[in-house]
């Protein structure tokens, strides 16, 4: 169980500090991904980035599983 959660919090830490550079790459931008602007805030649900990166991810996992 720790050691999901240290792998985690790692994902989260690297996924945070590459998150400048994802946008410059149009990622969080793509159609799908919706920003409903309210009075207290800005929500964000980036859909189709979440469903674009998993695919990406799953791809180089069976890549690298072989």
């Amino acid at each position: 169980m720790l050691k999901w959660l240290v792998t985690l919090i790692a994902a989260l830490l690297i996924l945070g500090l590459f998150t400048p550079w994802l946008n410059r790459l149009g990622l969080g931008r793509l159609p799908g991904d919706l920003r409903v602007k309210r009075a207290r805030g800005t929500f964000y649900f980036p859909f189709t980035s979440v469903i674009l990166m998993s695919l990406l991810l799953s791809l180089l996992a069976y890549l690298l599983g072989r």
